[in-house]
């Protein structure tokens, strides 16, 4: 990990573009493979932006993000973000 940091510390616009590009890249693979994982009534939990652990059930599914109904509402999470509950 040291040596991609002093890689990047090392780089140009254009190369630090391409960086980003495939970082997004790679993010976007890996909420589309964790939303196939989960199917309508899957009960799963995430933590808010407050930290707070909040546990609710798939409503919807859409490529990379998740409908979550919860007692506080309903909640439109990132689908990486999620852990199915047990």
């Amino acid at each position: 990990m040291n040596t991609i940091l002093e890689q990047v510390a090392r780089m140009d616009s254009t190369e630090l573009n391409r960086v980003v590009e495939a970082v997004k890249l790679r993010r976007t693979f890996i909420s589309k493979e964790s939303a196939r994982g989960l199917f309508i009534g899957d009960t799963v939990s995430f933590e808010s932006k407050r930290g707070v652990r909040v546990t609710g059930t798939v409503s919807k599914v859409n490529s990379k993000t998740v409908v979550v109904d919860t007692a506080g509402g309903r909640w439109k999470v990132t689908a990486s973000l999620l852990t199915l509950a047990a």
